[in-house]
C-alpha cells in the first residue's frame, strides 16, 4: 500500500496562537467530505505528522459546503462483516488520536456534521461552529436508517447537550439544525462567520490549556475528554436514560442506542464502542435497514 498523502497542515508561528496547527480535511474530486477508508488513512498519516512543539490542533474542513457529511454508506453496505468490523475499529483508533494528544484539540465546524462526521468532531476537546446562509444539519441520523452510530456517538453527544434529549434524538435518528445545536449548547463557542472560525477555534485552544483538574490535559486516559463516563455527568446520564427509555421508538436501532449508552455507563468507553460496532455490523443486514438505505441511495441518486 502506498503511503497516504497527508492533509494540509498550517501552523501559527507568532502571537497568542503560536504553535497551534490547523489540519484541513479535503477530498479532491468529491463535492463534500465523506468518511471513507482512504480519508481515514490520510487522517492517521496527518496526525502522525503533526510537528513537535505543537501547542494545539484545529480540525477543519476544506469543503465550503460541509464539515464532514458522514460515513460512506455504500462502502459500509458492501463490506463483509469482518471487513466492516476491522474498518470501524481502525477508524476508532485514528479518532482517538485526537483525544490523546498532549495539547487541546478543537473541531471547527463550518457546515453539515452528520453521523461519523460529528463523532469525529466530538473526539476533539472543543467544538466551535459558524452560521452559513442556509442552516445546516448537525447530529446522528443513523437510527433513521435503521442502523446505529459506530464511533462513540451514543456516548459522546449526551455529554455535550441535555442527555435525555441527546439519547432521544440519537434513538430517533433526528439531527438538529445549526440554530437548534447552538440553543442546545453543543458548541463551546460560535464564530460570527466562516472567515473568523479558525481564529475563534484558536482562542478556545488557548482557553483549554489550563492545568486544573478539569483540564483536558489532566484526562488523557484512552477516552475522549467529554463523554458520559466522566464522574460529573455519569449519574445524570443514567437518570436520563431511565427516564426516556420507555419513550424511545420500538425499533432495533433505538434499542442498540440505549444498549450502547448503558454499556458506556456500566462497562466503560471501549465496551461502548464494541457494542455500537457490533450492532452496526448486525443491523445493516436487517430488513428495515436494507429498505431504509435503499431509499436513501435512491434519493441521493436523484440529487
Amino acid at each position: 500500500m502506498t503511503t497516504p498523502i497527508i492533509f494540509p497542515i498550517t501552523r501559527v508561528d507568532s502571537g497568542p496562537h503560536a504553535g497551534i496547527v490547523t489540519v484541513a480535511l479535503e477530498q479532491p474530486g468529491k463535492p463534500v467530505v465523506v468518511l471513507d477508508l482512504e480519508l481515514i488513512q490520510r487522517l492517521e498519516a496527518t496526525l502522525c505528522a503533526v510537528p513537535a512543539g505543537t501547542s494545539g490542533l484545529v480540525l477543519a474542513s476544506a469543503s465550503e459546503r460541509v464539515f464532514v457529511a458522514g460515513a460512506d454508506l455504500n462502502a459500509i453496505m458492501a463490506a463483509s462483516d469482518a471487513e466492516l468490523a476491522k474498518y470501524l475499529a481502525f477508524a476508532s483508533r485514528v479518532f482517538q488520536m485526537l483525544a490523546d494528544f498532549p495539547f487541546p484539540t478543537v473541531a471547527a465546524i463550518n457546515g453539515a456534521a452528520l453521523g461519523g462526521g460529528l463523532e469525529l468532531a466530538m473526539h476533539c476537546d472543543g467544538l466551535v461552529a459558524c452560521p452559513t446562509a442556509k442552516p445546516y444539519p448537525v447530529g446522528l441520523p443513523e437510527a433513521g436508517l435503521a442502523i446505529c452510530p459506530g464511533w462513540g456517538g451514543t456516548n459522546l453527544l449526551p455529554a455535550r447537550i441535555d442527555p435525555a434529549r441527546a439519547i432521544r434524538m440519537t434513538a430517533e435518528g433526528k439531527p438538529m439544525t445549526f440554530d437548534e445545536a447552538v440553543a442546545a449548547g453543543l458548541f463551546d463557542a460560535v464564530a460570527p462567520d466562516a472567515a473568523s472560525l479558525r481564529n475563534v477555534a484558536c482562542d478556545l485552544i488557548v482557553k483549554l490549556r489550563g492545568t486544573g483538574a478539569k483540564s483536558p490535559m489532566q484526562r488523557r486516559d484512552g477516552s475522549p475528554w467529554r463523554w458520559i463516563g466522566r464522574t460529573e455527568v455519569a449519574a445524570g446520564v443514567m437518570k436520563s436514560l431511565d427516564s426516556v427509555r420507555h419513550e424511545l421508538p420500538q425499533t432495533e436501532a433505538a434499542a442498540a442506542v440505549a444498549g450502547a449508552v448503558e454499556a458506556g455507563l456500566t462497562r466503560g468507553w471501549k465496551t461502548a464502542l464494541e457494542v455500537e460496532q457490533r450492532e452496526l455490523v448486525r443491523l445493516r443486514h436487517t430488513a428495515p435497514a436494507k429498505a431504509a438505505l435503499e431509499a436513501f441511495f435512491a434519493r441521493s441518486a436523484k440529487k
